[in-house]
């Protein structure tokens, strides 16, 4: 486009750089749909204005797509879907601004699994972002896990299930049994009620449009953890860690773990964090991605920055994929 003035926002800008890079690494080749979209919105100056016009923590392109999505706007090709995004700003923005990504993706807990096992039990866990919970129950799940050889290992729960998640492992064994869990709660800004119709049309309009096998999985874990809610404290991490953790019984391992979370926190309070772990007796799972810990970008090759970093008490053990898919040991 022509109109850079007009409008005061360059396509190199950092809100073009952020949907471009989602785009480009994250998007590609998992949705179609978001890679299209993210690239045009990269070069559409009317479109980075309105974007721009959100604080910055509300501009990331799964909540703007979110967003979207429940204001009515199609899933098309960028080109056709952009009258749909200009047209129903308000309603985006509304969404936008009442909302958060608080993806709860279940195959999640493929990636803890392996490191969860390894644990003497019994475990008690508690997770920070919490969300609704799904990620809370990995004992109540069902796992195959494909290895390079092609093996692939079962694991189901003593009771059936309807969530099945497929990881593929690589550089490691795959976990051949669940976890014992004694106790489960969690912390969230927000947190979110499973068996509500309106949480849980938000958490499937986060899921990617062609990721059906996620949204059906999305289903199936609500019912689960609605069927047996871990309590889950609403406020700060960092204000409610201590607290929370002291509720855990004393006869069982306290595992502490996020996913996705630390991004969302301040420099200061990720460290403060990192600081009460370290000063606790509890297991700690970090799963994130690049840029939370940037000491962790060492053992992530340039062509995967888009993987996320499983670490056991700060020190990194493998890449795994944002949505459980795959394990990679380091």
């Amino acid at each position: 486009m022509t109109d850079l003035p007009s409008w005061g926002v360059a396509a190199d800008s950092p809100t073009a750089e952020h949907y471009r890079t989602f785009g480009a690494r994250e998007a590609a080749g998992s949705s179609a749909t978001y890679e299209d979209w993210a690239l045009g919105i990269a070069d559409d100056v009317e479109m980075l204005a309105l974007i721009d016009e959100l604080p910055r923590t509300k501009r990331q392109a799964n909540l703007v797509f979110a967003a979207m999505r429940v204001a009515g706007v199609p899933i098309m090709s960028w080109t056709d879907a952009r009258g749909h995004a200009i047209a129903h700003w308000s309603r985006i923005r509304e969404v936008a601004l009442t909302h958060a990504t608080q993806t709860n993706e279940a195959a999640r807990c493929a990636v803890l699994l392996p490191q969860l096992v390894r644990i003497p039990g019994p475990l008690a866990l508690l997770e920070v972002g919490a969300s609704a919970g799904l990620c809370l129950h990995p004992d109540r799940y069902a796992y195959r896990y494909t290895a390079d050889d092609g093996a692939v290992t079962a694991i189901e729960p003593t009771t059936p299930t309807d969530v099945v998640v497929d990881c593929r492992i690589e550089n490691a064994t795959p976990p051949t049994r669940l976890p014992e869990v004694v106790w489960r709660g969690g912390i969230d800004l927000n947190p979110l009620d499973p068996a509500d119709p309106d949480t849980l049309a938000w958490l499937d309009a986060l899921v990617w449009p062609e990721h059906d096998d996620r949204r059906a999985r999305l289903a199936a874990a609500a019912r689960i953890a609605a069927s047996d809610p871990a309590p889950i404290r609403a406020g700060d991490l960092n204000d409610l860690i201590a607290d929370a953790a002291a509720s855990a019984p004393r006869d069982a391992t306290l595992v502490v773990f996020h996913t996705a979370v630390l991004a969302y926190l301040t420099p200061e309070d990720r460290e403060r964090f990192r600081r009460t772990m370290a000063d606790t007796d509890a297991v700690w799972l970090s799963n994130e991605g690049l840029g939370v810990f940037p000491e962790f970008e060492r053992v992530v090759p340039p062509g995967e920055r888009h993987r996320f970093v499983l670490a056991v008490d700060g020190e990194p053990v493998a890449l795994t994929h944002p949505h459980g898919r795959s394990y990679r040991a380091l």
